[in-house]
């Protein structure tokens, strides 16, 4: 399964996308906001850096459930796709949403729960998941 984060929206808080599934969009997503090449990463408020990664589902102890997790992101670690609305809710992982708001997305816990079927049945076949962002 190939996901394909394709970032559209640029604001002060946040950055706004969209996120293919096999090329067929399947919801909006909300990150961090991007840092200009070259500045530094700064915890917590910057989207992970453009780039194909691998992902697997595992157990998050911050969440207390399996979510899905990007693998070998530069800089960044326990990066995992999952629900939220606004900045508030992401330390640089990426949040699903079914609605594209100013700076926010809605309906999260219903793309993300879609997106999680997809990608779970996906491992279970033994097919790779990867994620491109650009």
């Amino acid at each position: 399964m190939q996901l394909k984060l394709t970032r559209a929206q640029f604001e002060p808080t946040c950055t706004i996308g969209r996120l293919y599934a096999d090329g067929v969009q399947n919801c909006w997503t909300l990150e961090d906001v991007v840092r200009p090449n070259g500045a530094p990463k700064v915890f917590g408020q910057t989207a992970i850096p453009v780039g194909t990664y691998q992902v697997i589902i595992t157990h998050s102890p911050h969440f207390g459930r399996d979510l899905p997790l990007l693998v070998n992101v530069p800089g960044f670690e326990g990066v995992r796709i999952h629900p939220g609305n606004t900045s508030a809710d992401t330390e640089g992982c990426i949040l699903v949403g079914m609605d594209r708001l100013a700076d926010s997305i809605g309906r999260s816990r219903l793309a993300f729960d879609a997106l999680y079927s997809k990608i779970e049945q996906a491992l279970a076949r033994g097919e790779p998941v990867s994620i491109e962002v650009s």
